[in-house]
């Protein structure tokens, strides 16, 4: 009997948290060394056994700035309002890069992690949080290869760079809550690691990437910002470049709307659904 009770006392029961989105965060706080011991994980993991290693984090954007420089720049000839396209496109492709291999790691993080998930009880909103923070690391590196283009290029930032972590946040938030829909979505329906790849190619090129907001007809302007990476990527040019950005004011509220709306959304989807994780998995 005394057994028994012992065991009823260590016993944890858990119960789910009330409220509009459900966290608790409190308990995250309680986890947050397993936070930032998966973050870790995942950003060795993201390069182990590649002859380059980290190195990816450069190439790859290097490699899509040289080519919407040749496709937009020279043979299109889209107008950069006096920017040296390299740069024009270079400071696009570093929001765009962490929200796409931010979106794509948080999708799949639950299946990745399937043993931890069916074996021990931790707050499942860490694993795809932790997903998307672990693009942190390629974005640094990413962004001082740009730090040299506008040295090159004698590009001088403006005082509106202090508003850089701004947009950086509304990137991370945005990828955070679609990562959410996506990484829960993937554990019933594994269609989605499948869709994920595609949606993120065809998002590059819906996105301003390797063109300017001003290109698009002015009538499609403003609903163009529901599409929440368009703000981010034009505040990062006008961060750095000094750009002018049509409509911004309004299209960056409208983007943030959307931005809270998708990560609202996501949170109290995934928690509905958390409670099934391991039976499924």
């Amino acid at each position: 009997m005394d057994t028994a009770l012992s065991q009823l006392e260590q016993e944890r029961i858990i119960k789910p948290k009330r409220g509009l989105i459900g966290i608790d965060f409190a308990e995250l706080w309680r986890y947050h060394e397993l936070f930032f011991f998966l973050t870790w994980r995942n950003v060795l993991v993201r390069y182990k056994q590649t002859v380059i290693g980290i190195l990816w984090a450069v190439i790859r954007p290097v490699m899509m700035m040289l080519v919407f420089t040749v496709v937009f720049g020279k043979v299109a000839k889209l107008p950069s309002d006096g920017i040296p396209y390299p740069i024009l496109t270079f400071a696009a492709l570093l929001p765009w890069q962490f929200f796409a291999n931010s979106l794509t790691e948080s999708s799949n993080s639950l299946i990745v992690n399937t043993n931890m998930i069916s074996k021990i009880y931790f707050p499942r909103l860490i694993i795809p949080s932790a997903a998307v923070l672990c693009g942190v690391v390629d974005f640094i590196i990413a962004f001082a290869i740009l730090i040299g283009l506008m040295v090159w290029y004698q590009t001088v930032p403006t005082i509106a760079v202090l508003w850089l972590p701004l947009f950086f946040l509304l990137a991370f938030l945005t990828s955070l809550g679609i990562g959410l829909w996506f990484s829960a979505l993937n554990v019933k329906y594994r269609d989605v690691r499948h869709a994920v790849p595609f949606l993120v190619q065809f998002g590059l090129f819906i996105s301003p990437v390797g063109f300017s907001t001003s290109n698009i007809p002015e009538l499609l302007q403003l609903p163009y910002y529901l599409n929440p990476m368009v703000a981010v990527i034009e505040g990062f040019r006008w961060a750095l470049l000094g750009q002018k950005v049509p409509l911004y004011y309004l299209g960056l509220t409208l983007s943030s709307l959307v931005t809270l709306l998708l990560l609202v959304s996501g949170v109290h989807y995934f928690k509905s659904v958390e409670k099934t994780f391991a039976d499924i998995i």
